[in-house]
């Protein structure tokens, strides 16, 4: 039996020289700056903080210095799991909110002349341009004479503003994609505007939906520069926290431990979310 020929190539693919050159530079990128950084932070969760900070040596009197007094720290005190909590919270309002504000804009732009599409995508990226934290302080003299700076209200706005255009993205790209004879076709049977959208452009978005909120709620949960500036000292966040235990308290294995568990944690909404979007195949 002749095998298909998409699957001939990606064969041939795999046993070429070719394929080993263009996987190899990715696989040492992902080696040098995510595997070995994670198990820097493994390794560092488990010793014992030093005298005067940062970590206590590894090898004492002979024997490996080991310990899960920060693991133990952590779920003993249930103000972590409220911090842990919160901060999942905000991360989903943000991605919810980037993705109602974002998915009509990147609709509006993918539906628009061709000639004005890169002015209208350069002007969504167009913030980038200033500086990160002159953006923030511009939130806090807005936000100060109107009473609602330190809210939780004001770090999900300065987390909106600073993340939506990494939902509008990947959602322009989806739908400049789709293929409008597909709504055409479907408007020739009778299917009105909103069914239209629902049966047709909607799941055809998913994959720029899942890109976007991911690229929005991850980076969200891991931020500490918007909580600290538009939030105080009342709303912190597990960014926050982190941050205060590696700089602050010096306590850099309970920092470790707090990084893992959230890497975990993301890890398994990940997962979660792409087992819930793959195509489920129906029971005859």
């Amino acid at each position: 039996m002749i095998e298909p020929r998409h699957r001939q190539r990606a064969a041939a693919s795999r046993g070429s020289p070719n394929g080993w050159l263009l996987g190899a530079p990715p696989a040492v990128f992902l080696l040098v700056f995510f595997l070995a950084p994670a198990l820097l932070m493994v390794g560092a969760s488990f010793q014992e903080p030093g005298e005067f900070g940062g970590l206590a040596p590894l090898l004492q009197d002979g024997r490996l210095n080991l310990s899960l007094e920060s693991y133990r720290f952590f779920f003993g005190d249930r103000i972590y799991a409220e911090i842990f909590l919160r901060s999942f919270i905000v991360a989903a309002a943000t991605t919810l909110i980037c993705l109602m504000l974002a998915y009509p804009l990147a609709l509006a732009i993918a539906q628009s002349a061709k000639r004005r599409r890169d002015l209208l995508v350069l002007l969504v990226i167009l913030p980038f341009a200033s500086n990160f934290l002159i953006r923030i302080y511009a939130w806090i003299v807005l936000l100060g004479p109107a009473g609602l700076l330190y809210t939780p209200g004001a770090v999900i706005a300065g987390m909106v503003y600073v993340h939506l255009p990494f939902m509008v993205l990947p959602l322009y790209a989806n739908l400049e994609k789709h293929d409008p004879a597909l709504l055409e076709a479907a408007q020739d049977l009778g299917a009105g505007r909103w069914t239209r959208f629902r049966r047709i452009t909607l799941p055809l978005s998913l994959p720029g939906v899942w890109a976007g909120s991911a690229l929005v709620f991850i980076p969200v949960l891991g931020m500490f520069a918007v909580p600290e500036l538009l939030g105080g000292t009342r709303d912190m966040l597990i960014g926050n926290l982190i941050k205060e235990q590696f700089l602050d308290n010096r306590d850099w294995p309970l920092g470790a431990s707090l990084s893992i568990l959230l890497t975990v944690g993301v890890l398994l909404l990940a997962g979660l979310s792409a087992w819930s979007a793959r195509p489920r195949r129906s029971v005859p």
